[in-house]
This record gives structure tokens, C-alpha cells and sequence, in this order.
């Protein structure tokens, strides 16, 4: 499941657990999250004081790939956290980018411990922003000054890819959109073109400036279509030198990595209340039907009579049900065929078709004296 947050829940827990547990077990994870991020968290209880963790990320570009190891800007990040309670180990574990030890040992008391946790829990984050960073800094200059706008393709999750095109003043991101559901297409684009309406006023003047388009942008011409085949169309964000200025760079480029688990949250969300309000509605439907529903018991009849007198007549159930049947047959016989006395004798006799004989007889020839002839 996607989470917005950079921390793990899932790795938080386990660590905490981990760490609360005041006898040393062996403990053997694997965790899988969104946008194949995997964990290997690995507790022995030779060593009761180190935990071990291994994490691993999906390359976002194999074309702008520098290299599979953590960038600098990474390590400053880990190291940073805690310099008592993490350590990098090199080489890492076969199969994984990043392996740190934690000595739970010296990890402080109170909220520091869970800080720490958490800050070691959103390592994978870091790992993920550094290489969208790391790619948009190392983009072939020369290119860009001749108008050739390259568009990268980046895989966060396998099935959902998205582009980054750099430009000399800006930086353009497009996300093809697909979903598997009608409704969920009518949602996505409605709330598509609200984003795009409310991006684009004063009150959101800072704000990326944001396009929804049914077609691919052109910045896109010459890619696979099947990367461009989408029924949800292309959002696309405008990304100024405003938007990556110090600390606004990495926060950018997360809200990026996650865009698509924010559309599919909202469409989730969007349905689910809607459902819900379906439900109400035929539930109080339902309570006012079976509100102005006949009495079984007794019905109240109101009567006018002589001098304006209104009287109530009361029924009982067995005088219902006898009412009910005579006005049945009632409604049987005026439905039927009507009935006039002496009408089968006249259809008899004037109504049917006459019998026609031939005055020119034959006689059927009997085989011998056909042979005869013959």
C-alpha cells in the first residue's frame, strides 16, 4: 500500500518492537512496499545489541544510472541521524543498496528512541530522492542549450511510469494516467480538471503550473506507445528554479514519487463516499416506504355523510382480506369476455363457411385396371 509519509509504517513497527523487547530473539523480515522498496531486517540473538538492516530500491533511469551505490548526499543523511545508534556497513548484502547496523544499546531513552526509528524508517525515501536529483543534475547540458528536451523515463512502480523533461528555465513532469475502472476514470478526470482550475488562479500563483491534457504533451513525440496509451490522459506540472531552491528540492521531488499514489487515494476516497451516500439515501427511502405501508391490523376509513358527519369506520384483518378478494373477482369479471344470450346459435349459423361441393365426380382407377390400360 502507498503511504505519503517517507517513513515505513511497517518498518517503523518492527523496529520499535525490536527495540521494546527486552529478551534477544532471532528475527528474520522481508518487507515488500509500494514502488518495490524491499527490507531485510535480520536479529541473532548471539548478538543481542545489533540489528541489521538492508534496503533496496528500484533504479528510477537505467539510461541516467551513475551508479547503484548511495550517493554522498545519502550517506551525509544516514550518518546523520544518529552516529551511536547507526552505522553504514561496507560492502553492503548482496542484492540490496544500503546495509546500516543499529545498536539498540545505545539508543536514548523517551521520544529521542522514536525520532531515531522513525528518521531510520524514512532512509528508503532518501535513497529515492537523491536519485531523481542526481539524474536531473547530471542531464546532458549541451542538449538542453540546443532545444533538444530529452524526456527521462522513470519507473517508481513498475506498472506507472512517468517523464521529466529539463528545459533551460523549467522542468517539466508528465504522468500518463490509467485505471482499470470506468468510474474511477470519471472521477480521476473530474478531479484532474479541478486541479488544473485551481492551480492556475491567484491564490495558487506559487504553485506548479499544472496541465490536463485527453493527448500526449508534445515533449512526449517519439516515445512507445504503449506508454502513451492511457484513458485517464496526462498531467502534467511545470517546475521553476522556485520550486528546488534548498530544502524545497527534496520535498519536490518526493511529492513527485508519489503522485500517483495521491490520485488513487483520492479516486478510492471519492468512491467510498459516494457509496456511502447512496446507502443513506436508500436507507431513509426505504424507513419512509415502509412508513406509508398499509395497516395490518386495521385501516381507518374516513366517510362523509348525511349533514357533512364524518364517521370512522373501522375494519378488522379478516374483513380486509374479504374486501380484497371481492374486489378481485370483481375486477376478473369486468375483464372477461362478455356473455349475450342466443350469440352461439347465431355464430352457428351465420358465422361459419359454407360447405362447397363439386359437381364433377371422379373415380379413384384401381391398380389392376390401371395395368390394364397400360
Amino acid at each position: 500500500m502507498a503511504c505519503f509519509e517517507r517513513a515505513s509504517p511497517a518498518l517503523k513497527e518492527i523496529l520499535l518492537r525490536l527495540y521494546r523487547d527486552e529478551r534477544a530473539i532471532d528475527a528474520d523480515h522481508h518487507l515488500h512496499e509500494f514502488g518495490s522498496v524491499e527490507y531485510y531486517i535480520q536479529s541473532l540473538v548471539s548478538d543481542p545489541d545489533h540489528t541489521y538492516l538492508s534496503i533496496s530500491t528500484p533504479i528510477l533511469s537505467q539510461a541516467f544510472l551513475v551508479s547503484t551505490r548511495p550517493s554522498r548526499y545519502t550517506i551525509q543523511k544516514v550518518k546523520a541521524i544518529s552516529a551511536e545508534v547507526v552505522e553504514i556497513i561496507e560492502p553492503p548484502k548482496e542484492g540490496y543498496q544500503l546495509t546500516i547496523r543499529l545498536n539498540f544499546a545505545r539508543m536514548p531513552h523517551g521520544k529521542e528512541s522514536i525520532k531515531i526509528i522513525t528518521d531510520i524508517a524514512a532512509v528508503q525515501g532518501v535513497i529515492l530522492s537523491s536519485q531523481l536529483e542526481e539524474m536531473l543534475m547530471n542531464v546532458n547540458s549541451q542538449d538542453v542549450a540546443q532545444g533538444m528536451y530529452k524526456p527521462i523515463k522513470l519507473v517508481y512502480h513498475p506498472r506507472e511510469p512517468f517523464y521529466v523533461i529539463k528545459q533551460p528555465q523549467k522542468i517539466t513532469a508528465v504522468f500518463p494516467m490509467r485505471f482499470k475502472e470506468k468510474t474511477d476514470v470519471i472521477i480521476a478526470t473530474a478531479f484532474f480538471q479541478e486541479l488544473m482550475d485551481v492551480a492556475n488562479t491567484k491564490a495558487c500563483a506559487k504553485a506548479p503550473h499544472c496541465i490536463w491534457s485527453p493527448i500526449p504533451p508534445p515533449e512526449l513525440r517519439g516515445e512507445a506507445i504503449e506508454d502513451l496509451s492511457t484513458n485517464g490522459g496526462f498531467v502534467s506540472f511545470d517546475i521553476t528554479s522556485r520550486h528546488i531552491e534548498g530544502k524545497r528540492l527534496d520535498k519536490t521531488v518526493w511529492n513527485l514519487l508519489n503522485f500517483y499514489a495521491f490520485v488513487k487515494n483520492h479516486v478510492k476516497s471519492t468512491r467510498g463516499f459516494i457509496q456511502r451516500r447512496m446507502r443513506t439515501c436508500l436507507k431513509s427511502l426505504v424507513e419512509v416506504l415502509q412508513k406509508t405501508g398499509p395497516q395490518d391490523e386495521q385501516q381507518i376509513q374516513e366517510v362523509k355523510g348525511y349533514k357533512r358527519m364524518k364517521k370512522l369506520v373501522k375494519f378488522t384483518k379478516f374483513k380486509i382480506i374479504r374486501y380484497r378478494s371481492d374486489f378481485t373477482s370483481k375486477l376478473k369479471r369486468i375483464r372477461s369476455r362478455l356473455k349475450i344470450h342466443g350469440f352461439n346459435r347465431f355464430r352457428r349459423k351465420w358465422l361459419t363457411f359454407p360447405i362447397f361441393s363439386s359437381k364433377t365426380k371422379y373415380r379413384k382407377l384401381e391398380k389392376d385396371i390401371s395395368l390394364q390400360h397400360n
